[in-house]
């Protein structure tokens, strides 16, 4: 439950540093401050320097609605571990409260500053660690992800309203919603609610990393070539076949997308036990990556994926042409592990792969709760559209607007229990 008093903590991460930052925020924090700082006020949105009792010199900041949307102090002192204990801890003995994780920014969700979506991409924004990391979590913060839900949920609002108008003229047998136009307005919803759902599988694999299997038979150099991608030895690498028995995954950044490279075994049919859960591994890889590198030892005759590649984005690569070798298929990447060539043209192959989709999504979703809240709204309105082609009562059609309502309203926090709130902020860390 929200408490009205006043919390404080060290904003910064842990450890030393030239600069430290405690922040307190609460109804007393600007009392409390002022009885440690040597000045006679703090003026607001303006930086004092002045001395927190005999501990340290701070520059203080006083805002009266800060990020919390309450007043907040925060003191920006030297980045002692001592000096930024001893100046929390002196907060603390007056009458604050230690912070506990993400109590902040809920503060600030519960006070109004920031909806539920835009919170949970502060986190987000805090651990991006790429450009396409802090680009999707920017977009969330500013709000055109929220907006296009709140433009969602206000036609749904409108579409519940008309129904639940008629329920309230029922005995006088009245209809407000014309059911083509109530067919056709679920028809757009649903398309719009598609699309969003739909962009979860790219925006969350560009959030996490875009997952990519490199497979092909055994010694057809899928070690190598991760070894290469990486610039590193990561992967042992032998002339002997089915030396990788298990997925090795390593991650690489390529204009600023996160891709997780994963080694897989050889695929050919084994009766070794310890081969062949390798290669049963292997095939879950494909299973689950976005990308599919398919390699091929071009001093060896083609032959065709042992293995199902459809509905993946697949680069077929030809390996070893540093060696005497067959000419390469089509429109086949050639790569030599061993000199390096054509290894730029497939980091190139990996970015165009992904690239197209995110031109073409204007909204990514990118966190499992929102997605799995999208999939329940779609349910209930496909309940909605099915019960309108079967003239069923008002009341049933309008408890499924309520759910899909209530689903769409968990995302932004318009509808939310303490439950999922602690949930939620419990994952940020202290001080934020």
């Amino acid at each position: 439950m929200y408490r009205q008093d006043t919390i404080a903590a060290i904003s910064t991460p842990t450890g030393v540093g030239g600069i430290a930052v405690v922040r307190t925020s609460g109804p007393d924090a600007l009392a409390i401050a002022l009885r440690h700082l040597k000045a006679d006020t703090l003026v607001p949105r303006r930086a004092t320097y002045c001395r927190f009792d005999d501990i340290d010199d701070v520059v203080a900041v006083y805002m009266p609605a800060g990020y919390t949307g309450e007043p907040t102090v925060e003191l920006s002192c030297h980045g002692s571990l001592f000096v930024q204990q001893a100046i929390l801890q002196a907060l603390i003995d007056d009458g604050a409260r230690l912070a506990e994780a993400g109590e902040f920014t809920r503060r600030a969700f519960l006070n109004g500053r920031l909806n539920l979506s835009q919170a949970e991409a502060v986190a987000d924004l805090i651990d991006a660690v790429t450009p396409i990391q802090h680009r999707l979590a920017v977009s969330q913060l500013r709000g055109s992800y929220a907006q296009q839900l709140k433009e969602l949920r206000q036609q749904l609002l409108d579409l519940t309203s008309l129904l639940e108008l008629e329920l309230d003229f029922s005995q006088e047998d009245v209809e407000f919603a014309d059911r083509t136009q109530l067919q056709q307005l679920i028809s757009t919803l649903d398309a719009q609610l598609s699309t969003l759902t739909k962009s979860f599988s790219l925006g969350n694999a560009l959030k996490r990393g875009i997952p990519v299997a490199i497979v092909g038979a055994p010694n057809a150099g899928k070690s190598t070539l991760l070894n290469a991608l990486l610039g590193d030895d990561r992967a042992i690498v032998s002339d002997i076949p089915g030396t990788t028995r298990d997925t090795i995954e390593e991650t690489i950044t390529i204009d600023g997308i996160t891709f997780r490279i994963i080694d897989t075994a050889g695929l050919r049919h084994t009766d070794d036990t310890i081969e062949a859960l390798g290669v049963e591994r292997s095939r879950r890889a494909v299973a689950d990556a976005t990308i599919v590198i398919y390699l091929h030892d071009c001093t060896q005759p083609w032959s065709e994926p042992t293995i199902d590649l459809a509905g993946k984005r697949a680069i077929t690569v030809f390996t070893k042409t540093d060696l005497p070798h067959s000419t390469p298929m089509g429109s086949c990447l050639s790569v030599s592990a061993k000199t390096g060539e054509g290894i730029d043209m497939l980091k190139a192959a990996l970015v165009d792969a992904v690239s197209g989709d995110m031109q073409a999504c204007d909204t990514l979703v990118t966190n499992p709760r929102h997605y799995e809240a999208l999939l329940r709204v779609g349910q209930a309105m496909r309940r909605v559209a099915q019960g309108l082609a079967d003239n069923i009562p008002t009341d049933l059609l309008a408890v499924d607007l309520r759910d899909a309502l209530y689903h769409l309203g968990a995302i932004t926090g318009e509808v939310s229990n303490d439950e999922i709130l602690h949930n939620i902020f419990s994952r940020f860390c202290i001080g934020k």
